[in-house]
């Protein structure tokens, strides 16, 4: 009897192995499939967060400030833009009507290309009128001091020398020509003077100014041209014609003195 239980015992226990075993084999199985279901759709999961891009709506605190400043810097600009085209507006249209003060406030707006299209309007104006170009010729020189030098254009020395020419030309207006055309700072238009006063002194249109008077206003007129101008090509060109003019100025000095 006793040999039957204990073989009952034993082969109760090899079934509980048994069963213990199978179940600890199917466990496994089963953990490795769901392991190999999973790992797939993690690694999708993985990439698709690589490749994601970041949200749009996210910023961080230096690049909200960078934006805003960025912004402020632009609106400061458009701001400046419009208020410069106002100015140039309204200095344009008082140029066109004759206000020979826009060309302080052009010189003042430190804007060199506003200070040509203002004077280029003034000067139209006068066209070719001797005494509207001879005022504001006086304007430029009485409004120039030590803190600004209004400029001349050449094209205004020019249309300034032709008018004067064409004017009955007097010994003050010998001193006011060349300067004005010393302050556009061109050679060539310094040169286009000199033969001006020379030709009609010449020609005996001028006899109330001396020779050695002539010579003197040439050479001291020549140094109002800048070092550049003076050192230029066309400066090496008046130059030379002033060093010829001299010489005659100074023949001519010594037959009237004789």
């Amino acid at each position: 009897m006793r040999n039957t239980w204990k073989a009952i015992a034993q082969a109760s226990w090899a079934k509980m192995v048994t069963v213990l075993v199978t179940s600890f084999l199917l466990l496994t199985v089963i953990s490795y499939a769901i392991y190999r279901w999973q790992r797939p759709s993690s690694n999708e999961n993985a990439e698709q967060r690589a490749f994601t891009p970041p949200p749009t709506g996210v910023r961080s605190l230096f690049s909200d400030e960078r934006s805003d400043a960025a912004l402020a810097r632009r609106l400061q600009e458009a701001e400046t833009e419009k208020q410069a085209s106002e100015l140039r507006a309204s200095l344009l249209e008082r140029a066109s009507l004759g206000d020979k003060a826009t060309l302080v406030e052009a010189h003042a707006a430190a804007n060199s290309s506003l200070y040509d299209e203002v004077l280029r309007a003034l000067t139209l104006r006068c066209g070719d009128d001797y005494r509207q170009l001879y005022a504001l010729v006086s304007h430029i020189t009485r409004s120039s001091n030590s803190s600004q030098q209004l400029r001349v254009s050449p094209e205004l020395a020019e249309r300034f020398i032709e008018a004067w020419r064409a004017s009955a030309a007097n010994r003050r207006g010998v001193g006011v020509v060349l300067h004005v055309a010393a302050r556009a700072d061109e050679a060539g238009v310094y040169q286009r003077a000199v033969e001006t006063v020379y030709e009609l002194w010449r020609g005996q249109q001028l006899k109330d100014i001396s020779a050695e008077e002539l010579r003197s206003i040439f050479d001291g007129e020549y140094w109002m041209l800048s070092a550049n101008t003076r050192s230029s090509g066309a400066g090496f060109v008046l130059k030379r014609r002033l060093a010829k003019l001299r010489q005659e100025l100074a023949k001519a000095s010594r037959r009237t003195n004789a």
